[in-house]
């Protein structure tokens, strides 16, 4: 399974092609524009969240709310685009309708790419490299979301800091968790820590300036064995990294104990491994197990059974109401940089988009693993792969 996507952040809409999804599996839209809702959601977002209400539009592969098998095309489009439609108009002769911006921002693509391509406009290259972009692979990972709801798969997150201030989670399961989250307008567990968090959003914003944190997404019911250790680009740990890291203002990733390992002794990161048949009456894929998951659900870069934990730290964004120095590219001299429409913190959206850029590999390692051009013939050979799992 692969997929695709396409548009500008102020272009008429955002595309995604998704190539590779059995057929036979439900689609349900309002589940697409409920994780639409969820990106758009989050305290300190800024005022494009107002004129945007992300709705997604299935265009093809889907009959009757099924998959066919065939290429699955989604659409969101852009409201703010009729505001834009000679500005990023394809047409010739409305060349020169919009004013070029010369003055790259610091921190984003738009110096090193207009170097790359050749731009003196660097509107040509942040329209692509906007977060904007994340919508429409938001839309991908809830239809890759449902297929693993089809296959016993749950999936789930929560912001863990954000500024500096770190979350206290309660001894709950996972489940209770992302309940607790998403009554947060923070996707916090801390009810504490995001008072703390919403007053210091509030004296960022006052000062123009802009935050970051951490996110942290789950994943329940996944079978031992997706990905591979005989190459470096079968790891699903590596590939899982690469998803995350591909979120714009994303900057570090850790699987389980993370960076944390490298501070203790082997004896406090290695997880012991018990062979517990009870565990198969409670709906383990295995009766093999670990007491602890210091390792976060993958071992030489496949998973084990456990339940997968993976996080990922967000930059503060780059565009400042206070802006930082930049140059302009016509002129060389310095001037302060340009300001687009920008949020305060985007660490809840940020949340959302790993939750499904994480849906969408795991979706290619199940199809991977299982194969199958139907959903029922997939279905089939994981539950064949899980019963000759249950008596090694």
């Amino acid at each position: 399974m692969r997929y695709f996507t396409a548009g500008e952040s102020h272009g008429p809409q955002l595309t995604a092609i998704i190539e590779g999804l059995p057929a036979g599996l439900e689609i349900a839209p309002a589940q697409l524009d409920e994780q639409l809702a969820r990106r758009q959601q989050g305290y300190g977002r800024g005022d494009r969240m107002k004129i945007e209400q992300d709705r997604a539009q299935i265009l093809s592969g889907v009959r009757w709310g099924k998959t066919l098998g065939s290429p699955v095309t989604l659409v969101i489009q852009n409201r703010d685009w009729e505001n834009w439609l000679e500005k990023m108009s394809p047409l010739a002769e409305h060349e020169g309708q919009a004013e070029a911006v010369t003055r790259p921002r610091p921190g984003h693509a738009d110096l090193d790419g207009a170097m790359k391509y050749g731009h003196r406009d660097v509107r040509n290259i942040l329209e692509r490299s906007s977060a904007r972009e994340t919508a429409v692979r938001v839309a991908v990972g809830a239809v890759a979301r449902q297929f693993l709801k089809a296959c016993g798969i749950g999936i789930g997150g929560y912001v863990t800091e954000l500024g500096g201030i770190t979350a206290s989670l309660p001894a709950s399961s996972y489940p209770v968790l992302w309940q607790q989250a998403a009554a947060s307008e923070l996707f916090c567990c801390d009810p504490v820590a995001e008072a703390e968090m919403k007053r210091l959003i509030d004296h960022t914003k006052a000062a123009g300036d802009t935050l970051g944190g951490v996110v942290e997404v789950q994943v329940l019911g996944l079978p031992p064995g997706l990905g591979s250790h005989v190459q470096w680009d079968r790891k699903l740990d590596a590939r899982l990294a690469m998803a995350l890291m591909s979120i714009q203002a994303i900057k570090g990733v850790e699987v389980g104990l993370g960076f944390g390992a490298a501070c203790r002794p082997g004896s406090q990161v290695h997880d012991e491994i018990i062979y517990d048949p009870a565990a198969l009456e409670h709906g383990a894929p295995t009766a093999y197990r670990r007491p602890t998951n210091h390792a976060g659900g993958l071992e030489g870069g496949m998973t084990n059974g456990e339940p997968l934990v993976v996080r990922a730290a967000m930059k503060p964004i780059p565009t400042l109401y206070t802006p930082l120095r930049s140059v302009d590219l016509l002129t060389h001299e310095p001037y302060e940089a340009s300001v687009e429409r920008s949020d305060t913190c985007a660490v809840p959206a940020a949340l959302v988009v790993a939750e499904a850029v994480v849906a969408i590999e795991l979706a290619c390692a199940l199809q991977e693993k299982f194969g199958g051009d139907s959903l029922a013939e997939l279905q089939c050979n994981l539950e064949n792969y899980l019963a000759v799992l249950r008596t090694i």
